[in-house]
């Protein structure tokens, strides 16, 4: 199925691809993603006006696809929101058309905590063996894609079962969170009816995982926008512009974005300054 939006507002596929919130696209030519998104295989591209999806799926779009790019929210008013400073709106202004994903809650879930401690490139391969090798399968355009594994299938599965996937010391931890949905132990469902502290403090109880692993469930899925993760770049970030001390909290519920641009400006220089 073919099925275009008009936006007129911040919106730009690499930007949100690329910004560490998701793994699972890739651009196979240029201007042109491809990936596979709440059991979906799709490819997208945009022209500055409409973004066009071909999908999978033989209906649903028009209801999956705009809660996935979250487009009623109003980006650009956001980014100016959280231009408190000139460091705030250089990052903003070079990371204008990020916009964060509302993706399902499970996959973001695994895949955050095989994050810890692993690049993009490798949590990106890590993510797509695991589908390959136990998610079902999505005819797409005369290939097989694979949907990300159910939390029920991971649950039957133990920590060898995913040696595959060469995801180290993270296995046990993967299990352990499957079971917990599958069995109904943690509701994240339910959990996004909540605030960011039961939030937070609910799926920290899990084993392996600590704030940042947290803080980028809660943005990414559960849809709490003042969420702030914090990772190796952005205590780079934090280090080199607010030294003083800082606090996400002047963002409010603009935060996470806040964060995404961070994210993006200091991996995006330091790139290519290490390039130079």
């Amino acid at each position: 199925m073919r099925y275009t939006i008009e936006i007129n507002d911040d919106f730009d596929l690499k930007k949100i691809f690329e910004c560490g919130q998701c793994f699972r696209w890739n651009e196979t030519e240029t201007g042109v993603w491809s990936g596979v998104a709440m059991g979906r295989a799709a490819r997208v591209s945009f022209d500055g006006r409409i973004l066009t999806i071909a999908d999978s799926a033989p209906e649903g779009a028009e209801n999956v696809w705009p809660e996935y790019f979250d487009l009623d929210r109003d980006y650009r008013a956001a980014r100016q929101a959280v231009a408190v400073d000139g460091y705030m709106a250089a990052a903003g202004e070079f990371g204008a058309g990020i916009r964060i994903l509302n993706q399902d809650r499970w996959e973001t879930l695994c895949s955050f905590i095989i994050s810890q401690c692993n690049n993009i490139p490798r949590i990106k391969k890590i993510v797509e063996t695991m589908a390959s090798c136990f998610g079902d399968e999505v005819a797409f355009r005369g290939e097989t894609r694979h949907a990300f594994p159910s939390a029920a299938a991971v649950a039957a599965l133990e920590p060898e079962d995913l040696s595959p996937l060469r995801c180290g010391y993270r296995a046990p931890y993967v299990i352990a969170a499957a079971r917990a949905v599958a069995s109904g132990g943690l509701d994240l469902d339910a959990l996004s009816r909540t605030d960011e502290d039961t939030a937070r403090r609910t799926l920290k109880a899990l084993p392996g995982i600590g704030d940042k692993v947290a803080n980028c469930v809660i943005l990414f899925s559960l849809r709490m926008g003042g969420a702030f993760p914090v990772d190796t770049w952005m205590k780079k970030a934090l280090s080199r512009h607010y030294p003083d001390g800082f606090d996400p909290a002047v963002f409010g519920q603009n935060a996470g974005l806040a964060q995404q641009y961070m994210f993006y400006y200091q991996r995006s220089f330091t790139e290519k300054e290490n390039a130079s």
